[in-house]
């Protein structure tokens, strides 16, 4: 994938990460799916499409609510290891599905629920917005999440960003501050919103969680070469020795739900 606002238009692909994002991106506080439950998502009997699933974090976690998920990625390796996971925790009642948000194959109107979770910025907007409409149900839910780590609260995430531009100078995943909520341009006219919640959680990570976390992220394990990425982690395990266990890191969850217009 390439896009041009996104590290400069270089390439990455989160399918070069699969095995390691399996094992260690599923890091959502157990509070964000408490919140997703009182807002309204995951309802039992709910037909949830997760676009951008990776490997299907969102929908393993959720599954227990009665809701029936669809997982679906354009990585054909994200959703094969979405599926060896989710046959290892005897999850049987997840659909999986290659395919883009901006092209999904489904029939119009199959869905009450749709969410994007840590993905929404990397879809052409306009077209996976009207591709929602038509797959949602009338009066159907577009729920928008995203979790960004605090680099200025947080010395360890701080020389982590520095250690990854080193490696990666294009890499633009980066310098997060406390995101503020403006109606968006591609709602307008498709949906409205219905609640923004954004909070603040700090994460506990043993260092080889947080060094797999990290070698996931676009600008090395989604990028990188496989010399680069072996690099980093010796320099990093190195800089992570002067701090203890385990770590406890700040990040922002933000939770977007709107009520599509149709």
């Amino acid at each position: 994938m390439k896009l041009t606002d996104i590290d400069n238009g270089n390439e990455f692909d989160f399918g070069r990460t699969s095995d390691c994002y399996s094992k260690y991106r599923d890091i959502y506080p157990q509070s964000m799916y408490e919140k997703l439950i009182a807002f309204g998502i995951g309802k039992r009997e709910q037909r949830i499409l997760d676009l951008g699933s990776g490997t299907a974090i969102l929908p393993i976690n959720m599954y227990h609510t009665g809701a029936y998920f669809t997982a679906t990625d354009i990585s054909e390796n994200q959703i094969a290891y979405a599926q060896k996971t989710a046959s290892e925790r005897g999850i049987e009642n997840i659909d999986f599905r290659v395919c883009s948000a901006e092209d999904t194959g489904f029939d119009d109107n199959s869905f009450d629920v749709v969410t994007a979770v840590q993905c929404f910025q990397y879809f052409d907007k306009e077209k996976a917005t009207a591709e929602i409409c038509r797959v949602l149900k009338p009066d159907g839910r577009f729920c928008v999440i995203f979790m960004d780590w605090q680099p200025f609260r947080d010395a360890v995430i701080m020389e982590m960003e520095q250690l990854v531009l080193k490696f990666n100078p294009s890499w633009s995943g980066r310098g997060f501050k406390n995101f503020r909520y403006s109606y968006p341009d591609w709602a307008e006219n498709k949906f409205e919103i219905e609640t923004v919640h954004s909070y603040n959680a700090a994460l506990s990570f043993t260092k080889e969680a947080w060094l797999g976390r990290v070698k996931t992220c676009r600008g090395i394990g989604a990028s990188l070469p496989n010399d680069k990425i072996a690099e980093f982690e010796i320099e990093y395990r190195e800089l992570l020795k002067k701090y203890p266990e385990p770590l406890q890191l700040m990040h922002q969850i933000h939770i977007e739900i709107y009520r599509v217009n149709k």
